[in-house]
């Protein structure tokens, strides 16, 4: 019986350790594939099993479990411009506060000038 133990822990591990060496990093979960390697090499039973129940992504079929996504290493292109950064108001606060008083006073004289245009073509299409 020991020797039938044995030779399944041999095959889960070299089973485990062949499905990390082909798998993409992108399909590798919770810790690098590296750290995955050493620990199924170091803790061979214990290391395969932790492997194939939490290490592994196995896309949509099986258990739904939450993952912890890493994304996918990809080295920086050349070519590639990094997206341009949201604007930043560099004024301070009283200077905000001043702009908004202006925006106001602004608004107030547009809308006293629509007053006084109503007013100017009531009064004069009554005199006509």
């Amino acid at each position: 019986m020991p020797f039938l133990f044995t030779i399944l822990t041999i095959a889960l591990t070299i089973g485990a350790v062949v499905d990390i060496v082909r798998r993409d990093d992108s399909q590798v979960r919770f810790l690098p594939r590296l750290v995955w390697l050493i620990v199924v090499i170091l803790l061979p039973l214990l290391g395969a099993l932790l492997w194939f129940g939490l290490g592994r992504d196995y896309g949509d079929a099986g258990i739904a479990i939450p993952r912890l996504r890493r994304a996918p290493r990809t080295a920086p292109s050349a070519g590639a411009a990094a997206p341009p950064a949201p604007p930043r108001d560099t004024r301070t606060t009283e200077q905000q506060i001043a702009d908004l008083d202006r925006e106001i006073e602004e608004w107030r004289l547009r809308q006293e000038i629509e007053k006084r245009r109503n007013q100017s073509d009531e009064h004069g299409q009554d005199g006509v």
